[in-house]
């Protein structure tokens, strides 16, 4: 059963990568096309879509598949709730196409599907059994309905930020412009910064490459006022420029002539892997600056510069729009799975509906942030530039409290940031 669900993952994979190119033809070759502009859209968005539905198909296959071969729904952890996002962007994106039926949200949902899946195979794949408080009924309910409302966000997200790069001035001296080309700049060297570390971590892992340290950890204090510690092995399947706390080397591969890392984790970041999380930003920075670097060297612009041409034959108004209407369908969605049905959960499974766990206050943070913008889409008719950027910034929020708070923050959540 696992077989079979690993072959239907990289087989859905493949489809949505042929998908987007598709679709990217149906939208932004029309162009070029000597058929009539509409015509062409709608010929290579039907091919589009149904390859879209087929890889949907093949990793639905991925997901019950893994859940018969596990016992329980494969949501417990960094792998299988990045899949299940990236399965549930792409029913986001069916169910907005019934509505609008365009083309136009292939480029919106399959990119991020593509990067989520990417970013998912980064963690390992093994199946792991399920912690006691996740055998419940619940946790089905809130995780699958939490993600569903996210994929919408992040449908949104994406529609906010074609809306920029087709609305922005870029031959505008106006200061407004020149502020807003710098910013939406940086939101596309952030999305880089994630494309690069994918792209080392695989690099290194088809190298083989591996450090192990072993670090004394400090537990807790006794009565007596001693510290009680235990020894951890620490193993990096990156090159450590930056070590554990308080560790010492076990075996250590040189890398570019490099014999030892640069420098310790601060003394703050004791925790177990703690250090090796930190080396992982560090890659992730570096390999996404050089990756950054290397594209601006090609093409010899900015990005966003070099981007924006190409979306000039798409009416900003529709991107506007389908943002906004992304974020209004999965609002109540992630209300009911990310808050409601979470409270329930967590009086089920320990016993109290609200703890203040690192989890809970960033979906609540969340919550009041998609709030927020509603009331201003809404009452204060915050419409075009202020809602995409609004937009944009809110999947920030989102992936933070995915990943960030995943990995970096320890709370009640933490198992689901094995990696």
């Amino acid at each position: 059963m696992l077989n079979v669900s690993s072959n239907a993952f990289m087989i859905a994979f493949f489809l949505y990568c042929g998908a987007f190119i598709v679709h990217a033809i149906a939208v932004m070759g029309r162009k070029f096309s000597n058929r009539e502009p509409e015509a062409h859209v709608k010929k290579w968005g039907r091919f589009g879509l149904v390859l879209t539905l087929i890889g949907l198909g093949s990793q639905l296959v991925y997901f019950f598949t893994r859940w018969a071969g596990s016992g329980h729904i494969p949501v417990s952890n960094m792998y299988e709730f990045m899949t299940f996002l990236s399965m549930m962007v792409i029913v986001a994106f069916a169910i907005l196409y019934m509505i609008y039926k365009t083309s136009l949200l292939g480029l919106f949902a399959l990119p991020i599907t593509i990067i989520l899946m990417a970013y998912a195979a980064v963690f390992p794949q093994e199946v792991q059994p399920l912690v006691p408080s996740l055998k419940s009924i619940w946790l089905n309910i809130h995780v699958t309905l939490a993600a569903l409302g996210e994929s919408f966000f992040a449908v949104g997200f994406a529609a906010g930020l074609m809306y920029l790069l087709r609305t922005v001035k870029f031959d505008s001296s106006a200061k407004v412009d020149k502020r807003q080309q710098k910013w939406l700049e940086f939101t596309l060297v952030v999305i880089i910064i994630v494309i690069g570390f994918i792209g080392t971590v695989f690099a290194f892992r088809a190298s083989g490459y591996e450090a192990v340290f072993v670090q004394q950890q400090v537990t807790d204090v006794d009565t007596g006022g001693t510290n009680n510690s235990k020894i951890e092995k620490v193993i990096y399947h990156m090159p450590p420029l930056v070590a554990p706390h308080n560790s010492d080397t076990e075996s250590y591969t040189s890398f570019l002539g490099m014999k030892e890392p640069l420098f310790e984790a601060p003394s703050w970041m004791n925790g177990v892997n703690a250090g090796r999380k930190l080396n992982t930003v560090v890659w992730s920075v570096i390999s996404g600056l050089l990756l950054y670097g290397v594209l601006r060297l090609i093409i010899r612009k900015p990005l966003s510069r070099a981007l924006s041409p190409y979306l000039a034959d798409i009416d900003p108004d529709d991107l506007d729009e389908i943002s906004y209407r992304a974020i209004a369908i999965g609002f109540p969605i992630f209300t009911l799975g990310a808050l409601i049905f979470a409270m329930i959960w967590a009086e089920i499974a320990w016993g109290r509906f609200w703890g203040w766990d690192p989890k809970e206050v960033w979906a609540l943070i969340t919550w009041l942030y998609y709030s927020a913008y509603l009331h201003l889409r809404l009452s204060k008719g915050w419409q075009g530039r202020n809602s995409a950027w609004l937009a944009v910034l809110g999947f920030l929020i989102v992936m933070f409290t995915l990943v960030g708070v995943n990995l970096i923050i320890a709370g009640l959540h933490s198992y689901a940031g094995t990696e």
